[in-house]
């Protein structure tokens, strides 16, 4: 099976009803955009831990057709220590979705039966973006992968698991990227 990296595919805005919202149009490939934010720009607060703190919404297109299920992992490389930080392990999301809302509750099991992993902070679901005040803006990926299978991994797996039943299954992957830097 071939594996590939695709970008992120076309996305335009449009008008309705005078509300913005972003749109996958044209995709060639796996794609994944957010509602709250475009590629690159900062993470609107509501996500980070200075807001809310609550998952931020996402839209997939264009999966393949012989994906069974998505994963998805949020994480940011630029955190000191650990290398990436892993902020969020979601799998076992069905293949034929195409939303994630925001506000994903913190339990094992969401999204009627995706399955949710340890984060680095030591809980489950999102941990919010939070790098330290001073720090220059750290990047954070937002990486959705498209599997061939549902992964046999119990709720509350850590990443180093979840990153290998995934590589395992792989079919394609693509990832959106945002930024936060805290407030001084």
């Amino acid at each position: 099976m071939d594996r590939q990296t695709v970008p992120e595919g076309g996305r335009r805005a449009v008008t309705d009803g005078g509300t913005e919202r972003r749109q996958l149009s044209d995709v060639a490939g796996l794609a994944v955009v957010s509602p709250a934010f475009e590629r690159g720009e900062a993470l609107p607060r509501r996500y980070t831990c200075d807001g809310a703190g609550e998952s931020p919404p996402l839209a997939v297109a264009g999966v393949p057709e012989e994906a069974t299920s998505l994963a998805l992992v949020v994480d940011d490389p630029d955190a000191p220590g650990q290398k990436p930080f892993v902020h969020w392990l979601l799998w076992n999301v069905p293949a034929d979705t195409d939303e994630i809302p925001a506000g994903v509750p913190k339990e094992e099991i969401a999204l009627g039966g995706a399955r949710q992993g340890r984060n680095d902070g030591g809980t489950l679901g999102y941990f919010a973006a939070c790098p330290s005040r001073g720090d220059d803006p750290h990047e954070y990926r937002v990486t959705v992968y498209a599997l061939d299978r549902t992964l046999d991994l119990h709720p509350g797996a850590r990443h180093d698991e979840v990153a290998r039943a995934i590589d395992d299954a792989l079919v394609e992957q693509t990832t959106l990227t945002a930024t936060y830097r805290r407030a001084e």
